[in-house]
């Protein structure tokens, strides 16, 4: 396994943090999404191993059977595209995770959850376990495989989930992927989540992945743009900001408070400094 038993739970401040206004996802420094409830903040879980590391589901993405293992997260400068990057004796490794942002005037929103891992030095063995849990892991679902990946229906929520390696079901409840990426090569998964029961999984190319891509950094970028302080502490009042703007929920501009209480006496404080917090637009 890629995981050892003691790594099972990891400390909350080994977690960073993706989303897209509507919802957030948590990722560990060991590549797996442990906690995130679609289509919405208040929404049943559809990944809960934060809570129970058995049956609460999660979405993982580690380097395969290496013990010694260099774990780092950071975002790209003035976004909220995470970067988790993995150092072995063998090679360098990043996953890029991100959720697009997408236009409220769609008729049909759908949400998606869009990672990628690319070898940037040496090579690496991978595993990648997708084993969601719904309704905190007791509303039960069925695998439906597809050329391209697998779809999970549930009574109220479905997942489809493209990868650009083969899958199978792990007898589980999930589906599971063991690759190896050598320098300059990488592979893409991309989960995207709806209500309606016709969900297919679609092709997603390296084209439409690097259009999402862009998409989402341009948003992250023109929106922290607005921010007029530029002292010493900028690079951490930013970071801040981007953070408290994650916990936006975008359709009534208010905050979700679930994973930071202090929101409104953070966004009191940095309005102080000149940024407009609460210009989303």
């Amino acid at each position: 396994m890629a995981l050892s038993e003691q790594s099972r739970y990891l400390p909350i401040e080994d977690y960073a943090v993706i989303g897209d206004l509507h919802t957030v996802a948590l990722v560990g420094k060991n590549g797996s999404i442990d906690w995130c409830c679609l289509p919405r903040f208040d929404s049943p879980s559809v990944f809960a191993a934060l809570l129970d590391a058995d049956k609460g589901g999660f979405f993982r993405i580690s380097p395969l059977e290496s013990t010694h293992i260099g774990r780092k997260q950071l975002y790209l400068p003035e976004t909220n595209i995470l970067i988790t990057r993995f150092l072995t004796n063998d090679g360098v490794a990043e996953i890029t995770d991100f959720m697009p942002i997408k236009s409220d005037s769609h008729a049909k929103r759908q949400h998606f959850i869009v990672r990628s891992v690319a070898v940037v030095r040496g090579s690496m063995p991978f595993e990648m376990i997708c084993r969601p849990a719904f309704n905190y892991a007791r509303d039960p679902h069925t695998i439906r495989m597809d050329d391209d990946g697998a779809i999970f229906h549930s009574t109220n929520f479905c997942l489809a989930l493209f990868s650009s390696v083969p899958v199978q079901e792990d007898g589980k409840g999930g589906i599971r992927a063991e690759f190896v990426l050598h320098e300059g090569q990488s592979a893409r998964f991309i989960l995207e989540g709806a209500k309606h029961n016709d969900i297919e999984v679609r092709d997603h190319s390296q084209t439409h992945y690097r259009d999402d891509f862009h998409r989402t950094m341009t948003y992250w970028q023109r929106w922290i743009s607005q921010c007029q302080y530029q002292g010493r502490w900028r690079e951490q009042v930013q970071r801040s900001a981007l953070a408290l703007k994650l916990l936006t929920y975008e359709p009534n501009r208010s905050d979700y408070r679930g994973p930071n209480h202090q929101s409104s006496r953070n966004a009191r404080w940095f309005s102080q400094l000149g940024l407009p917090v609460y210009l989303a637009p």
